[in-house]
């Protein structure tokens, strides 16, 4: 079993600016999608086709699509300069 620490710092990488674009954090996304998948899929499957299901794998499809698709568009933009509020307001008072 995971220690609190060990949690704290997945928690705490996550939430880090940039960590979008980490191989890590994209495996455990596409993971929850295709269990996603994989639990419609067999809810199908146990309802005997039930349309419902289908519909709901193909709106699952489209929104991992369109993640996949940001991620890959975020990929290509280079990172902005950040700036913090204390930087910016002493750039304010110089002038």
């Amino acid at each position: 079993m995971a220690s609190d620490s060990e949690e704290l710092s997945f928690v705490s990488f996550i939430l880090k600016p940039g960590s979008s674009l980490h191989p890590t954090f994209l495996f455990a996304v596409d993971a929850a999608f295709a269990l996603l998948f994989f639990v419609f899929l067999w809810s199908a499957y146990l309802t005997k086709g039930n349309p419902h299901f289908f519909v709901l794998m193909g709106i699952q499809l489209a929104l991992w699509a369109s993640v996949k698709w940001f991620v890959q568009e975020l990929s290509k933009v280079p990172p902005a300069n950040v700036t913090t509020s204390m930087e910016t307001s002493t750039d304010k008072k110089e002038q």
